[in-house]
């Protein structure tokens, strides 16, 4: 099958992006995407005039033009040699993954926070989140951190490892689509609350069972430093990973907030609105500076665990 992903193309892709992250010196197919749909959401906009419509037609137009690419770039180089192919599946699901990134991002919260600069922590937080930091106190700014290490824990890293096992590189590509239309478009405000309905929902659905798989994932990654710490995190996310506005996010942080005995949710600022968001974790007590790092070292490990099911996963039926 000309889509075959083995356990060599899958852990050569981790160990490419746990090496070289995000290389800002190369070309990075999300840059593309991102620019692909600024470029034409105002063009779907003009042409069709129902918004919601528009907007379906605009992400399943865009996810179909990732997949069809991707599908045609692999199917070039296998045509020159398997071993080419097997080189670009590698290259295209490397640049899907995010666990580098995502742990320098939360680090960079860390360091200032660690030394008690909380003006440069909420800088710097406020690249990684979507809500209003200029007011949050250190409880605050780790909670965000925290948050989005779990929850990109899912959208970085663990969805687009099952899109590529079942698709290969171009699953891993319509996936990176529609995340990042989702971040671009799935927006309940006046400008996206029918244009971006669509991406918002695909995106839900995409992330389903990654998001639900991922309790798999955390809690055994948690019970290497601790029995305790592991059923910990497998019982907060079933009990709790509910307590969340996203049909998803709330799983992988109910296994973060179980495993590390912090609690997130609550209230909080986006865009100017209070959103009074449950608690996830209630019963333990706000994170520590020092969580953040420890959410880091949380999502490195599973990382690694879903590598290893995925690679013996990919052994077995290839």
């Amino acid at each position: 099958m000309l889509f075959d992903v083995t356990w060599h193309i899958i852990a050569a892709a981790f160990i490419l992006d746990i090496l070289a992250g995000d290389p800002k010196s190369l070309p990075h197919p999300i840059i593309y995407m991102g620019r692909v749909i600024s470029f034409f959401e105002p063009e779907f906009r003009k042409r069709i005039k129902n918004p919601f419509r528009a907007g379906l037609l605009f992400a399943l137009c865009l996810i179909t033009t990732a997949f069809g690419l991707t599908w045609a770039l692999v199917f070039m180089a296998d045509r020159i040699h398997p071993v080419a192919a097997a080189i670009v599946q590698t290259i295209l699901i490397f640049y899907s993954f995010s666990t580098r990134s995502l742990y320098r991002a939360a680090m960079d919260v860390f360091k200032p926070l660690s030394r008690g600069d909380l003006a440069q922590a909420r800088i710097k937080v406020g690249y990684i989140v979507g809500r209003q930091t200029k007011d949050l106190d250190e409880a605050g700014i780790t909670r965000a951190a925290c948050e989005t290490v779990a929850e990109n824990f899912v959208d970085g890293f663990l969805s687009p490892l099952c899109f590529a096992l079942v698709l290969g590189a171009p699953g891993a590509m319509m996936y990176k689509m529609i995340n990042t239309l989702d971040s671009m478009v799935g927006y309940k405000n006046d400008t996206y609350i029918l244009f971006g309905r669509a991406a918002a929902r695909i995106d839900d659905g995409a992330n389903y069972i990654p998001a639900r798989l991922s309790i798999v994932m955390i809690a055994p990654a948690a019970a290497i430093r601790s029995l305790s710490r592991g059923r910990r995190a497998f019982f907060t996310a079933l009990t709790q990973g509910r307590n969340h506005k996203s049909p998803n996010a709330g799983f992988p942080e109910a296994a973060f907030a179980g495993a590390l005995g912090v609690r997130f949710g609550g209230p909080n600022v986006y865009h100017g609105k209070l959103v009074d968001k449950p608690y996830i974790g209630g019963a333990f007590n706000d994170p520590k500076p020092v969580h953040i790092e420890k959410a880091c070292e949380l999502m490195m490990l599973s990382a690694l665990i879903s590598v290893v099911l995925g690679s013996l996963l990919a052994w077995g039926l290839f």
